[in-house]
C-alpha cells in the first residue's frame, strides 16, 4: 500500500469531485515521434552511467498497474482510476540511484520538469502510465508516458515525460520555480510556496 492511501468516499481539502477528465497542460501538446523518442535515467546513478530505453524497449518493460486517485490543483479529483505502466520502482531497480539521492527531477517534453522527494516517487503507487482504464493515454492526457503520483497534486505527474534525473540535493522545477508549493501533498493541501514552512523547499 501507498503512502497516500485512498480513503473510501473521501477528498483532500477543498477538492471537488469530477466525473470525467478534463484537459489541462501549459503549451501545445507535442508530436509523438517513435523513432525519435527515448526515456533517459542520468544524473547521480549508481554507476555514472545513464540508462536510456527507446520506446519499443520501454513499452516491453514490466506492466503493472495500481488503482488510485488523482488530484488536480485546480480543485478537481477524480477516484478510483485504474493506471497502467511501468512502475517507478522498476525503472529505479534498473537503473539504480546512487545512495545518497534524496530527491529526483522528472523531465517532460518542452524542458518542462517537476522535482520530487525520493520517498514520494519511490511511492507503492507511482508509476510512469501509459494507460488509463485499460486504454492507452490519449496525446492530450500524455501519451505515450506521463507520471502518476496519487498522493500529491497532479503538476508533481507531468505528461510526455522523457527522463528522471536524480538528484543529491533539491531543486525546483518548473511550476515550483513560479509560486507553486515544493511538495504539493493534496491531503496538507500543499498548492503555493507561500504555504512551505523552514525546510519544505529551496530558496525560490
Amino acid at each position: 500500500m501507498g503512502r497516500y492511501e485512498r480513503r473510501e468516499g473521501e477528498l483532500p481539502p477543498g477538492q471537488r469531485l469530477q466525473r470525467g477528465w478534463p484537459v489541462t497542460h501549459y503549451g501545445p501538446v507535442p508530436r509523438f515521434k517513435p523513432d525519435r523518442w527515448e526515456f533517459r535515467v542520468f544524473g547521480a546513478t549508481a554507476d555514472g552511467d545513464k540508462t536510456c530505453w527507446n520506446h519499443a524497449d520501454f513499452s516491453a518493460l514490466p506492466y503493472d498497474t495500481v488503482v488510485a486517485d488523482f488530484h488536480c490543483v485546480t480543485k478537481f479529483s477524480m477516484l478510483g482510476i485504474e493506471w497502467g505502466g511501468v512502475a517507478t520502482s522498476t525503472v529505479v531497480k534498473l537503473a539504480p540511484p546512487a545512495a545518497d539521492v534524496t530527491h529526483v527531477m522528472v523531465w517532460a517534453e518542452y524542458g518542462f520538469s517537476s522535482n520530487l522527494r525520493i520517498e514520494d516517487f519511490l511511492d507503492d503507487q507511482s508509476l510512469f502510465a501509459t494507460h488509463k482504464g485499460g486504454q492507452p493515454l490519449t496525446a492530450e492526457h500524455g501519451f505515450p508516458v506521463r507520471l502518476i503520483v496519487p498522493g500529491l497534486y497532479a503538476w508533481k505527474g507531468p505528461k510526455w515525460v522523457r527522463g528522471v534525473e536524480y538528484m543529491t540535493a533539491d531543486r525546483r522545477g518548473f511550476w515550483e520555480e513560479r509560486g507553486y508549493h515544493n511538495i504539493g501533498d493534496a491531503w496538507s493541501e500543499q498548492r503555493y510556496s507561500y504555504q512551505e514552512e523552514p525546510g519544505e523547499g529551496p530558496e525560490i
